[in-house]
Formats: structure tokens, sequence, C-alpha cells
């Protein structure tokens, strides 16, 4: 993971950078691309034997939003594998929680063409089984499959004054329906910008601690947040600029409204209900949101390999607690990290600002 090329300063990032030094985001106008910036990870993606499929990119890098079509796509050279990151900002009076979500067109654990191979006759056999599978884990395994979205989520603990700067404390990842979590200390940080380690193949996040399976990987790929999504074959460096784009304005829209339906992105659905949240009044207590979200997208439209595997982070589940409400995680972050962090009533779960998926209350 050595090495690293110095990251280039273009016009959008200026803004960014005078926040950061006067580190007091208080102060600012609020702007989530500007807060999702400051704290970009920097990613350790290590390289396997197919090095193409190991390269960040947006989902739609083909032109389209068809999720069926990236496995063959993101084998066709005429398509750039541009690096993007998708982003989310959810804040409460001490906090920010700042959701990353890294694609790649292909899983190929198993290989791109064996693991594929492999998958689809997983995936005939648990369609066999059906409902006799007692653990519920069977149409979950597979080798390789089309599209791939794992993450992390960041936690900021704000400035208390003017002199103080806003910090990384807590970071928990996502690598194959296991959430793993880790405090201040825990993980490798770059200033404020937590490291993480991106696996080849299956493409599984973790905080970078640099040691076991991390220290064996021997090529990699270092992308950082430069505000301009760069092409690694025609970058011809170890170092990847990446810019950012909100989960708001791309992965959610075509995504709601979804129940037993699909669509060209997402092959799979389901009925979040109603989801409540506690959200600041404006006379210092809270209140509690409802908001009626009913049928969403919740798994990308696949059919190479294992059939719609890969999910957006409202579709993201830790396999330990496959009980607990489909998109917490997601949808109210503050209270998973209060509750997997054992920490006190001080830490606040209560959101002053609403977020984007929010903003229709049932009424």
């Amino acid at each position: 993971m050595a090495g690293s090329s110095n990251v280039h300063i273009i016009g959008p990032v200026l803004a960014l950078l005078l926040v950061t030094l006067t580190g007091n985001l208080a102060a600012q106008k609020y702007d989530e691309h500007a807060i999702a910036a400051r704290f970009a990870p920097v990613f350790f993606q290590a390289l396997g034997e197919d090095e193409r499929s190991d390269y960040i990119t947006n989902f739609d890098f083909d032109g389209d939003w068809r999720g069926d079509n990236n496995w063959d796509n993101a084998g066709n050279p005429k398509f750039p594998l541009r690096a993007f990151i998708y982003y989310a900002v959810s804040e409460t009076e001490t906090h920010y929680f700042i959701h990353y979500a890294v694609f790649h067109p292909r899983d190929y654990k198993g290989g791109a063409q064996q693991g594929r191979f492999l998958s689809e006759l997983m995936r005939q056999g648990a369609k066999i089984i059906g409902d006799r599978d007692p653990t519920g884990l069977l149409k979950h395994a597979t080798a390789a499959h089309e599209n791939d979205m794992e993450g992390a989520l960041v936690v900021v603990e704000k400035n208390k004054t003017a002199a103080e700067a806003p910090r990384v404390i807590f970071l928990q990842t996502l690598a194959h329906n296991t959430f793993s979590s880790y405090a201040s200390g825990q993980f490798g940080v770059d200033v404020e910008r937590p490291r993480l380690y991106i696996e080849p193949r299956g493409h599984g996040i973790e905080g970078d601690i640099r040691d076991g399976e991390q220290s064996a990987q021997k090529k990699f790929l270092i992308y950082r947040f430069t505000g301009k999504a760069e092409d690694p074959e025609t970058t011809k460096s170890q170092s990847i600029g990446y810019e950012l784009l909100p989960i708001q304005t791309t992965l959610w829209p075509k995504a709601v409204g979804l129940t037993q339906k699909k669509n060209p992105t997402y092959g799979s659905s389901h009925d979040y209900a109603e989801v409540s949240i506690k959200i600041a009044s404006g006379k210092g207590g809270d209140s509690v949101r409802k908001v009626k979200l009913g049928g969403l997208g919740s798994a990308f439209l696949g059919t190479a390999g294992g059939e719609n595997m890969a999910r957006p982070p409202w579709g993201w589940f830790d396999s330990k607690r496959q009980a607990e409400p489909l998109g917490l995680w997601f949808f109210d972050p503050a209270t998973i990290i209060k509750r997997d962090f054992d920490l006190g009533e001080s830490f606040s779960t209560t959101y002053i600002r609403v977020p984007f998926w929010a903003t229709k209350p049932v009424k």
C-alpha cells in the first residue's frame, strides 16, 4: 500500500481547502458535497488477475442505467472506467454521518469465466431448493455476479469550538453482507481521511489496518478524492483521482416507487413500509418524523452469474442480523452507531436536517 503521488489541486476543491484550513465547518454554509469531500476516504484497491474489473467507477459508466449489460460492457475498452464514489450525508447536532458507496461492474470471485459459470449453477440450485433452505442464506450465496456495490459509513465528530478541528471517530465498512466496526485508532487515517482497503475480485471493504490478507496483496491502485474522475487506463499512475456523486440524484430516484415490478436498473424491490426518525424541532426539542417509503428498488438488475446480487446502501444488511429491518443502517445511522458502539445518552440520535429521502413525511 506504499507510495502515492501528489493530489492534483483543481478548481472545485479550492473551497474545500479553505474549509479545511479554518477547521470550522459550522461556520461555513452547509454543503453536503463539501462535507463528504473533506472526509472522503483514501481507497487502497487491491488488483487481481482481471485488473479492469477491479477499477472503481459509476453505475452508468457505459452511458445507460441498465444493470444487465454491465458485466459485458466492463470488458469493453471503449467504455472508460472513470473513478466515482457515491455519497450521502446525515447530520445531528454533534456529528456527521457520511455514507460512501463503491461500485464495480463485476464481482469476479472464482474468476471472470469460471466464477460466473459456478454462480449460475448455484443460482439454479437455490431455485430448486426454494423455501426448504432453513438458513435463508443460500439465495445470497454466489461466486461471481454482475454489478457490485459495497461501502462505508464514516462518523465525524464536529468541532466544539472554532479552535478545534472535526475528526473521524467511528467507521463501519461492508464486506459481503457483514458490517465491521472500528473506533478511532483502529484504522489508518491520512490527516482527516480514513484509509480503506478494498479486496480484489469480491471488493469487500475493510478499515486499512495493514495486516493479514491486506499485507499479502502486491498490486494496488490508490484512489483519492480530487474532484476529478480519472481513468486508470489513461492516468498511468498508481494514484487515481475520484469525484463524488450524490446518491440523492443518481441511485435513489430510479429506486423510488418499485414494488413487485422491476426496471432496467433494479431487478428486485422491497416494501420498506414506514420509517421513523427523530428530527430536531425549532423549540430545542425533537419530534418523530414518520416517512412512508413503500416499495423501493433494493437490488440492481443483474443476470450474469448470481442474479440481482448487488445492492444499493438501503439494501445492505448484516447476515448476523437478518431480523433487523432492511435499510436501517442507511436511514438511521445515528441509532446504529449508538447501538453498535454502546454509546451513552449523550450521543444524540436526533437529526438537525431532514435527510433527502425523508422530505415527504406521512400525513
